[in-house]
């Protein structure tokens, strides 16, 4: 008689309905285990998830009902251990007066590895004062996953994620994975601590980290510049879509960076920018710029000038970049070259390669140099609609790409001079969409191609928490020139905020504030107004720091407009 194999270890399933039973349920678990924390609020509960799986039979600590576990107050998590997986809690509304609010670490030198937080989301989680720094996740240790979150409203200082490494001779690579995420609404803060994503510091730049950063939705991600600050080797950043973010991707430090399939989507918004290049072996490739406003530091591409002898936490040289195979559309300034130049940082960027991208913008001119590069190569671009900035040079043609709208985003026609005109470049083997490319490649991040289009620009209904569905996402349709100007003041407020706006016809008016999850905390207004200014006053002083919404629906169409308090 054959009998079914037996799992590796058996499995149970332990429900905790007190911060006590949590950690009795932590403590008594084993390979292969659940740990259920019942629905409703917990309210100031620190969770020790310290614990050991085993590859294959992780130990998962779970809400009931995905979202509706929510922890509040000053709440945190520590995952200490390996083979963790923590699924489908809320940290909403809390706040700390320090450290982190979820870590990948028992201590610091008993780091975790092999574990996961997913499905989770953390909303507003804001001190009284927005100096107070904190982290919201700092990962620690190696081979660890956070994915399909949803992270949003920080307006404090500190980095909202950051992988951390170790200090020699315990500096291997950590492997880490961030991916699926809905990075939303971080307002400007005002001063450096702003990122959504840091890796490395500078101290730590020239170790390699070998972190992935693919497939999230960072929107309207405005903290500082850097909305993620690469300061380690040989990490890549792919399939990403920045939506109405001011900043960029920053290479601040560090070298041997990959950036390609993502889509800079600036919708005109002011300082909104792409990719901004230092340190040394960047390829940069397969990119969709589009409607961006930003510049100098903050343009479309920036290439920045290196300080000589440059300690860690300043600029080294730019050498040997690819940037190739990118499409730039409507982008207020393309490439700045020598970015930052001054009587110290002095050091010209060389032997960048500049390849099969592909430009059509109003917005002169195309290239820039702040200062001369050296040895710098330019092959098979195609550019449209302003000079180009250096005259007439081999590999750049200046033509109509004659580009079609796509839904979201411009394309080659197949009677464009981009169709099979680009120069082979090695490591680029398919296009932006994953379609594969053919041994006459198109310029540009698109190839014209019949094959199935694997990677599109993200929305909010297709990254973050299977349960997160967002009355106020990122698809809501352009506004038209008839909707009501909308000025809040003021904007950060911290006790009652005046809200005016002004209609050009008599209309049904509903006016409401909104969170960042799509709940509603207060109708202000409903019914027919007449033409012309009308205000209310909120008080919102019984809110929590953070992101809200005004909401104004005016005979059925709805926009909104960002609110902070702090």
């Amino acid at each position: 008689m054959l009998l079914a194999p037996l799992a590796a270890y058996a499995q149970v399933e332990r429900v905790a309905s007190t911060p006590q039973e949590l950690s009795s349920a932590i403590a008594s678990s084993g390979p292969g285990d659940t740990i259920i924390m019942a629905n409703g609020t917990w309210t100031d509960v620190v969770i020790s998830f310290y614990a050991q799986g085993a590859e294959g039979d992780s130990i998962t600590l779970r809400a009931e009902t995905p979202g509706q576990v929510i922890l509040n107050g000053n709440s945190r998590l520590k995952i200490g251990g390996s083979y963790l997986k923590l699924d489908g809690l809320w940290f909403d509304q809390g706040a700390l007066r320090s450290g982190h609010l979820i870590e990948f670490r028992r201590s610091s030198s008993r780091l975790t590895t092999h574990s996961r937080l997913t499905n989770c989301t953390i909303t507003n989680y804001n001190p009284p004062s927005y100096l107070t720094e904190y982290k919201w996740v700092s990962i620690y240790g190696a081979h660890n996953r956070v994915d399909h979150c949803h992270v949003a409203g920080k307006s404090h200082d500190g980095a909202t994620v950051v992988v951390w490494l170790r200090d020699p001779p315990n500096d291997s690579p950590v492997w880490h994975r961030i991916d699926n995420n809905y990075f939303g609404h971080r307002p400007e803060l005002g001063k450096n601590g702003g990122e959504t994503i840091r890796i490395g510091t500078s101290s730590r730049s020239m170790q390699d980290a070998y972190v992935t950063v693919e497939h999230n939705l960072f929107e309207e991600c405005d903290g500082e510049i850097e909305i993620i600050s690469n300061k380690s080797g040989n990490n890549i950043f792919r399939h990403n879509t920045f939506l109405r973010s001011s900043g960029t991707l920053t290479l601040r430090h560090g070298n041997e960076a990959s950036v390609y399939g993502n889509y800079f989507l600036g919708g005109g918004k002011s300082g909104s920018g792409g990719v901004r290049i230092i340190g040394e072996r960047h390829k940069v490739y397969n990119n969709y710029f589009q409607d961006l406003r930003g510049t100098g530091y903050r343009s479309a591409l920036a290439v920045v000038n290196g300080i000589p002898n440059s300690p860690l936490n300043r600029y080294f040289q730019v050498k040997d970049a690819v940037v190739a195979f990118n499409t730039f559309v409507d982008v207020e300034e393309t490439f700045v070259i020598g970015a930052g130049k001054s009587s110290t940082q002095s050091l010209a960027p060389d032997g960048l390669q500049i390849a099969n991208n592909l430009v059509e913008t109003r917005n002169g001119p195309i290239i820039e140099y702040e200062d001369t590069p050296l040895n710098i190569a330019y092959a098979s671009n195609v550019f449209f609609g302003a000079e180009s900035g250096i005259g007439q040079v081999d590999g750049i043609l200046i033509a109509d790409p004659a580009l079609v709208f796509d839904q979201v985003v411009w394309r080659p026609s197949s009677t464009s001079v981009a169709v099979g005109a680009a120069t082979a470049v090695d490591f680029v083997t398919h296009d932006i969409d994953g379609q594969e490319r053919d041994g006459l490649p198109d310029i540009g991040a698109d190839e014209i191609s019949l094959l199935p289009v694997l990677y599109r620009p993200l929305t909010s209904q297709d990254v973050g928490p299977s349960y997160l569905s967002l009355v106020l996402d990122s698809d809501q349709p352009a506004v038209p020139v008839s909707t009501p100007v909308v000025q809040a003041y003021p904007n950060p407020f911290r006790s009652a905020v005046t809200i005016d706006f002004e209609l050009n016809t008599p209309s049904f008016v509903q006016l409401s504030i909104y969170d960042l999850l799509g709940r509603e905390v207060a109708l202000l207004a409903s019914g027919a107004r007449n033409t012309g200014n009308h205000l209310t006053t909120f008080d919102g002083s019984g809110l929590a720091p953070g992101i809200y919404f005004i909401v104004v629906e005016v005979d059925g169409l709805r926009t909104k407009h960002t609110l902070i308090r702090h």
